[in-house]
């Protein structure tokens, strides 16, 4: 039976769950005027679950549950992350949502839900705990993906999504049972040691390559990328900027509980795995994406070859890699939030802003528009001195250090290759005429374009400042 303590190490979850079926309450029964105000109530109770994760925070890795939830400094950086990226989420989608039809409790219940199965899945220490909280993560995922009934794309989006997502969690799971077979236990801790002693290696290396397959599909991994583009583009974009966000935090989560945690004995066999994925995942991103047209499906392929360089650091498979993976997760789900913020603000009735033609002379229109997305797109493409350059910088150091001097050089080209559809959209912007009778400019209130010029402007102070953050993912690694 769960004791006080285990409540007490699960407060920041259970606060936000009673928030949630609060939020449930409140859209049954309150007046259709009044419905604005659940955009507040729910970015209000991340902001207060933030609070929770850092204030509760212990001095050391504590677990409830026998187990198998843990509250360490890698959840709580996680949390912390996923739920600010949310709230960015909440407070760029009212305005595209409202023009819609689309201002309804069910995005807002089901993004806080999936939340939580983030938080879930980032504090796992067993390996049931891994699948509820992926799953409770998915299932609200496949959900938003099919908010908007009206449109056909969202509708086979959400079904690809939902078939190639269960195919994927099928395998991992099967994965956990040949690993569970091979050892005995679902404890991750205790999995770490039962490992080294097993008398199946065989099984235990055949279920870590499963694992392997249900990890790369939750990142977008290549080979395992082929929902990503079409759930990017078939979305509406008020659900593409979460799930090319937050859920980013997630699957590294479970890269590091699954392979770190639990399998860091076998990491002489899911490095090279890893490596494999990153080259794949680095070539198809960036290849593909040279060729589109279309901004939400250049920027789906942008995020694969980003997984790839996230590979790069977990390749290491030592605190210096993890902390330069973690690093390249927050500054990703940072950058990815921008850039489709950028689209949704840009966005108005009848006009999605989803071509890059589309943002034809942008800077003659809309001056600021023009500068932020250019901050972002060379954030993105690792342009010194912005966030995401000494992002890649780190996690191309980590493979390095651990010996994977070819996987590094492979990044390498590929950033430069990366470069051309990056500068393609700066140079439509600024160097292409616009439409004639095309107007293009920020959509929203104040506070919308605030906090988006704010989280725009913060890539641009984070490339000066990045140690500190850097010093905080180094922490929780090292102690």
């Amino acid at each position: 039976m769960p004791n006080l303590n285990d409540i007490l190490i699960l407060l920041p979850e259970a606060f936000l769950v009673a928030w949630a079926c609060v939020l449930l309450l409140l859209d049954a029964f309150m007046e259709p005027k009044l419905r604005w105000t659940l955009h507040w109530f729910s970015i209000v109770g991340l902001l207060m679950t933030i609070y929770l994760v850092v204030a509760g925070q212990p001095d050391q890795a504590v677990t409830a549950f026998n187990g198998m939830f843990v509250r360490d400094g890698v959840a709580e950086i996680l949390k912390v992350f996923a739920l600010l990226s949310t709230a960015l989420v909440f407070v760029y989608a009212k305005p595209y949502l409202i023009d819609r039809k689309l201002f309804i409790g069910e995005f807002y219940t089901l993004t806080i839900f999936a939340v939580i199965g983030i938080m879930l899945l980032v504090s796992a220490g067993n390996l049931i705990t891994v699948y509820l909280g992926l799953e409770l993560l998915t299932l609200s995922s496949y959900a938003l993906v099919a908010l908007n009934r009206d449109s056909q794309m969202s509708s086979e989006a959400a079904i690809k999504y939902f078939v190639l997502g269960a195919l994927a969690s099928g395998m991992l799971l099967y994965g956990m049972s040949m690993v569970y077979g091979a050892t005995g236990t679902l404890d991750l801790a205790h999995l770490h040691t039962a490992a080294a002693a097993t008398t199946m290696p065989h099984l235990l290396v055949f279920g870590l390559i499963f694992m392997i397959v249900g990890i790369g599909f939750k990142l977008g991994a290549a080979p395992f990328h082929m929902w990503i583009p079409d759930v990017y583009q078939g979305s509406p974009t008020a659900v593409t900027i979460f799930i090319g966000s937050a859920p980013k935090l997630a699957a590294f989560g479970m890269a590091y509980r699954l392979l770190a945690t639990g399998m860091g004995d076998l990491s002489q066999h899911w490095q090279l795995m890893l490596a494999c994925l990153a080259v794949l995942s680095l070539a198809i991103g960036n290849l593909v994406a040279i060729v589109q047209s279309n901004l939400k499906r250049l920027l789906a392929y942008s995020t694969i070859s980003h997984m790839g360089y996230l590979l790069l650091g977990l390749v290491n498979a030592g605190p210096e890699g993890y902390a330069a993976a973690l690093f390249y997760a927050i500054s990703y789900a940072l950058m990815g939030t921008a850039a489709f913020g950028i689209i949704l603000a840009l966005a108005r009735v009848g006009f999605e802003c989803e071509d890059i033609d589309d943002l034809k002379g942008l800077n003659q229109r809309s001056p600021w528009a023009a500068f932020l997305m250019m901050l972002v797109m060379f954030s993105l493409a690792g342009v010194p001195p912005l966030f995401g350059f000494f992002a890649k910088l780190l996690v191309l150091q980590a493979a390095i250090h651990a010996g994977f001097m070819w996987l590094a050089i492979v990044g390498a080209v590929f950033a430069i290759i990366g470069l051309y559809y990056y500068l393609r959209v700066v140079k439509v912007m600024y160097f292409d005429k616009p439409v004639d009778g095309a107007e293009i400019r920020l959509q929203g209130d104040v506070s919308v374009r605030l906090v988006l010029s704010l989280n725009v402007l913060a890539l641009l102070v984070l490339g000066f400042s990045w140690g500190p953050l850097f010093g905080w993912c180094q922490r929780v690694f090292v102690g």
